[in-house]
């Protein structure tokens, strides 16, 4: 019924129209066509200045009333260091085109009114006037050169050429349908290297390469996590896209490049604002002192919920709005300690799996660290224990031996048995400890016990050659028959299968 009306609607104009067209012709053979016609050139005329008049008021109006809401201008300046070159950019930019843009509608619409046909009037014909055409070659020529010299300028800031003395962080930004999957470097600085046929939807969405060590401590945020930058570092974004193409857009750091599949792109800028610091400055413009949302007058104000985000500025279908992130700037300690609380990628995704290449061949630096905190903190916590609820007990999860004999792996055991090595010798210089083997139930028990004694005993030789007094350590075998879980699947017998710390006395 919706549709019937509106054509109803839309057919009566257009008999109206046509109804009008012919009062006209009709009042133009009873007037005279030439008293018509001049007629009409006076209306016309008189109403493209009218029009002239409210164009050009509105367009200063609008401007100035919306001076608070545009880039570049009150209190959206630039966040990033490069961004003021650009919005001065843009203001010439303005000054130039805006002189231009109020003279030429001027001259348009003056002349349709001035130079309207009426009578006794006769139109002036000239083929060639120099002067004029020097002006208009000569000025727009400057006015370019002007803008191109200052955009070069503007570009060589945005676009600096860095090396490795040069101190920046480098995150990547991958795009797809319709997200973007962010990748920080770990505590090595460096984002390992990818290749897309090792991409797997299910397990390496990004195709990284995990034999390159430089990736087994890269970060990976995923489509709806928050992304942080610390203030006043220079940030290179590493862009690309999976499938269609995209557009990595940061609107209040003015940056911006497209996100092409098979083509990496970057950009470089230095935030200068935290989040917190931005919402600050918007906080003393009354534009955002309304409420955030407006049918909850007594909620947040507009400058309380302001975030920072990424868009995508192509559209790249239908779930094209779904690639807002938001975007959080920080001071560089509160960044380290968000840095410090997310997990690496091949941590929690590829280590101790079938695609993990490093399987009892490495340790990295960041599990290391990890694994001597995980350690410190548990024989920390029983030694200041006044209330005897800590347990002595402690496993060694990251000693490890060869399969199916009491031989360490070096490799891979030293730094949880050098980390005991420095808490004993430092730390807790009287503390006495035992150090108790366990396998599981595969096998003989007797043999599992003998393995269990020879394994401790491995360990402890291990820490008297580190230079640990003899009388401090003590090394006992309990084979199968303290199992901490159920030994009817690789799991549980994997738990069972350990050697722990018991500490004697502090």
């Amino acid at each position: 019924m919706t549709y019937l009306i509106a054509f109803a609607i839309i057919f009566l104009l257009a008999v109206v129209v046509v109804q009008i067209g012919k009062l006209s012709e009709l009042a133009a053979r009873i007037r005279g066509e030439e008293t018509v016609e001049y007629s009409n050139n006076n209306t016309q005329g008189r109403a493209l200045v009218v029009f002239m008049v409210v164009f050009l008021v509105g367009c200063v109006w609008s401007a100035y009333y919306y001076r608070n809401s545009m880039f570049g201008y009150g209190p959206l300046t630039s966040a990033s260091a490069h961004g003021f070159d650009l919005d001065r950019l843009f203001n010439i930019t303005l000054i130039f085109t805006g002189i231009v843009f109020v003279i030429t509608h001027i001259l348009l619409f003056w002349y349709s009114y001035k130079y309207r046909s009426l009578p006794g009037k006769k139109a002036i014909f000239f083929a060639h006037d120099t002067k004029l055409e020097m002006i208009w070659t000569v000025v727009p020529a400057v006015v370019m050169t002007v803008l191109v010299a200052n955009g070069l300028i503007a570009w060589n800031n945005i676009f600096p050429t860095l090396t490795e003395e040069d101190k920046f962080m480098e995150i990547e930004a991958t795009g797809y349908q319709f997200a973007w999957d962010i990748r920080y470097p770990g505590s090595d600085g460096k984002l390992g290297n990818k290749d897309f046929r090792l991409i797997d939807p299910a397990s390496n969405s990004l195709g990284i390469d995990w034999k390159d060590e430089a990736a087994a401590d890269d970060i990976i945020l995923g489509g709806t996590d928050k992304i942080v930058l610390p203030k006043d570092s220079t940030i290179k974004v590493r862009i690309t896209a999976k499938d269609v193409l995209h557009n990595f857009y940061l609107p209040h750091f003015r940056v911006k490049m497209d996100a092409v599949p098979g083509l990496p792109t970057s950009f470089i800028f230095k935030p200068v604002l935290t989040t917190q610091e931005f919402r600050e400055q918007l906080s003393k413009y009354p534009e955002y002192q309304m409420p955030a949302d407006p049918a909850d007058p007594s909620g947040p104000k507009r400058w309380e919920t302001f975030e920072y985000e990424l868009a995508c500025a192509e559209l790249c279908g239908k779930g094209h709005y779904s690639m807002r992130r938001v975007v959080e700037v920080v001071s560089r300690e509160e960044f380290e300690t968000w840095m410090k609380a997310q997990k690496p990628f091949y941590a929690t995704n590829v280590r101790g799996t079938d695609n993990d290449p490093w399987a009892g061949k490495k340790l990295f630096d960041y599990e290391i660290k990890a694994r001597n905190f995980e350690l410190r903190s548990a024989v920390t916590q029983f030694m200041i224990d006044t209330t005897g609820s800590a347990s002595n007990v402690i496993n060694l999860s990251h000693v490890f031996y060869n399969t199916g004999a009491s031989d360490l792996n070096s490799d891979l055991s030293k730094y949880e048995l050098d980390n005991l090595t420095t808490i004993m010798q430092e730390r807790y210089p009287k503390m006495r400890v035992e150090l108790a083997g366990h396998t599981d139930n595969v096998g003989d028990a007797a043999s599992n016990m003998q393995l269990s004694v020879d394994r401790a005993t491995k360990v402890r030789d291990y820490l008297l050659s580190k230079g640990i007094a003899s009388d401090r350590i003590v090394a006992r075998g309990y084979g199968q028959d303290q199992p901490t879980a159920p030994n009817d699947t690789p799991e549980g017998r994997a738990k069972n299968r350990r050697t722990e710390l018991r500490i004697l006395n502090k």
